[in-house]
């Protein structure tokens, strides 16, 4: 990958944008990349946590997995995303296992090297801190679901969560740019595959979901929203 195509993807990232060139030069100078293949791991849970990684292409899985191997997919990421995001400042391991999906060409930075940065130009922590926050109050919302909503309920509102981290908008609707199966919705909110695939029947149904030639979900979001009021 060329300079420059670092340059732009990791000033594309959340923490680093508004940043000038020449303040990235030093997040670059310690960058590499790594081309990655279907299902190769980047890393495993609980290996040492020594890097930090952004997707310039392709997609990563992460997800946990339970003592009986039993698998929780945690997300799914996309060109421009960061991961882990846990882990600075500390010694530790990795929390979850990171899968290529796609084919995926990654920048790679080492993590003592990235922390040396971040000391030297505190504003990145501050926005280091604030994408962690996000990050936490996603996974509270993810708890809540959980805690507060039905199965059923937990279903549509992944799909409606889906739109905002595997979407784009595409007329009135939203188009998944992931192909998910009923399996790895089933394990995002920790329910059977048959529970899944008897709910997205129904939601096609109501003309709420469907698929396109290319097999992706295409959600209907606003009337989708409805169905947590019925």
């Amino acid at each position: 990958m060329r300079t420059e195509d670092i340059v732009k993807r990791l000033g594309a990232v959340p923490i680093f944008k508004e940043l000038q060139e020449s303040e990235l030069a030093p997040f670059v100078k310690i960058a590499h990349t790594r081309i990655y293949k279907q299902k190769m791991y980047v890393f495993m849970q609980d290996d040492p946590l020594d890097r930090v990684f952004f997707i310039h292409s392709g997609k990563v899985k992460i997800y946990k997995t339970d003592q009986s191997g039993k698998e929780q997919i945690i997300s799914i990421l996309e060109p421009g995303e960061m991961f882990p995001h846990a882990g600075f400042f500390r010694q530790g391991n990795y929390p979850a296992h990171a899968e290529i999906l796609e084919d995926a060409n990654l920048i790679v930075i080492p993590i003592d090297k990235f922390e040396e940065i971040l000391i030297t130009y505190p504003e990145l922590c501050i926005k280091l801190f604030k994408v962690l926050g996000e990050k936490i109050v996603d996974l509270q919302k993810r708890l809540e679901e959980q805690i507060l909503h039905n199965t059923y309920e937990q279903i549509v509102l992944l799909l409606i969560r889906l739109c905002k981290s595997n979407g784009e908008p595409s007329g009135d609707h939203f188009k998944l740019t992931t192909h998910f199966t009923n399996r790895e919705l089933a394990n995002m909110i920790g329910t059977s595959r048959e529970t899944v695939s008897r709910t997205i029947n129904h939601l096609k149904k109501k003309e709420y979901i469907s698929v396109d030639d290319a097999g992706l979900y295409v959600i209907n979001r606003e009337e989708l929203k409805q169905e947590l009021f019925y």
